[in-house]
């Protein structure tokens, strides 16, 4: 659009200095007492006319090429935009303590099972022993939470000094303080003004050693008070009768449920569960986009070049 209207300018531009030349040429004939002519006020008139409209056609093609070149520098418009994104919002929560050690690789290859399944929800990950230590926080960056999940697994089978899945998690006197890290993993969970679907999955064998600060049934109920729903993965369920069912009770109370960690539906029921809450709109950072906007310039472009043209069209250039 914008190289047409310039060329159809130029083109004006060429065939006004042409029949120009011309209009010179045929003047050069002698004329009798051209100075009455000159003088009479109808004339003067006309050559003001003339002049006014030449000058008012030069205008018009400068202003026209400035527009033009404005057009071709590809002028930008700010928007802002406020994205949403519809979610829920999951955190993950394994116990890493020693009586753990055997199966924890195997809830990693479950949690990642997990993240395959889900699609837009946030997912973070909170691991504990004496002590919890956020390992990232609530994102929907899968790739980014699956790098995560497969570090932490590789870590069991390392033979560092200082596995990363030791780092923080020794602070304390006790192991497996369970009450204290669903507590921790029940306070990560953001945007606490807005009604959203929040669910734990609970990884631990509930074997304490030690006193938490606070008990597995109190941690449970902080976390209904949230509105945060538990679903547990217990490793041994069925080694000890009365731990199994106060992690079941744990989680009822919520309005979760426990699973066996080696149940043939496991990763199935507990996709199904979170799933059957309706996600929830969340809205992201305030950004500015910058895109092309040329649609004005080029509408006072194509003004100018119609008018420059109807111009010379009435001048006879």
């Amino acid at each position: 659009m914008l190289g047409v209207i310039v060329v159809v300018i130029g083109v004006g531009i060429v065939l006004g200095i042409r029949r120009s030349r011309r209009h010179r040429a045929q003047a050069g004939a002698p004329l009798a007492r051209a100075e009455r002519l000159r003088n009479m006020p109808s004339f003067a008139r006309a050559i003001k006319r003339r002049r006014v409209a030449l000058a008012a056609a030069l205008a018009l093609g400068v202003i026209a090429m400035g527009v033009g070149g404005i057009a071709a520098a590809r002028p930008m418009a700010a928007q802002t935009i406020q994205p949403v994104n519809t979610s829920r919002d999951i955190m993950l929560c394994l116990d890493v303590s020693g009586s753990m050690a055997e199966v924890d690789m195997e809830i990693l290859d479950t949690f990642l099972e997990l993240t395959d399944d889900f699609k837009g929800e946030r997912i973070g990950l909170t691991i504990f022993n004496a002590s919890p230590v956020q390992v990232f926080p609530l994102t929907d960056d899968y790739e980014f939470v699956k790098e995560h999940l497969k570090s932490l697994r590789d870590s069991f089978e390392s033979w560092d000094a200082m596995p990363e899945y030791w780092v923080g998690t020794m602070n304390g006197a006790g192991s497996s303080l369970i009450g204290d890290g669903l507590t921790a993993c029940a306070m990560r969970f953001d945007h606490e003004d807005e009604d959203r679907s929040r669910s734990i999955i609970f990884a631990s064998d509930n074997e304490e050693l030690g006193d938490s600060i606070v008990t597995l049934p109190e941690a449970a109920a902080y976390a209904s008070s949230k509105g945060v729903r538990i679903f547990a993965i217990n490793p041994v369920a069925g080694a000890s009768t009365l731990l199994t069912e106060e992690m079941r009770a744990a989680a009822a109370s919520t309005g979760g449920e426990m699973y066996e960690l080696r149940g043939t539906t496991t990763v199935a029921d507990i996709v199904d569960r979170v799933q059957e809450e309706d996600a929830s709109a969340l809205q992201g950072d305030v950004q500015i986009v910058w895109t092309d906007d040329p649609n004005l310039w080029i509408t006072l472009l194509a003004g100018f070049a119609v008018a420059f043209l109807l111009v010379l069209w009435r001048v006879k250039l």
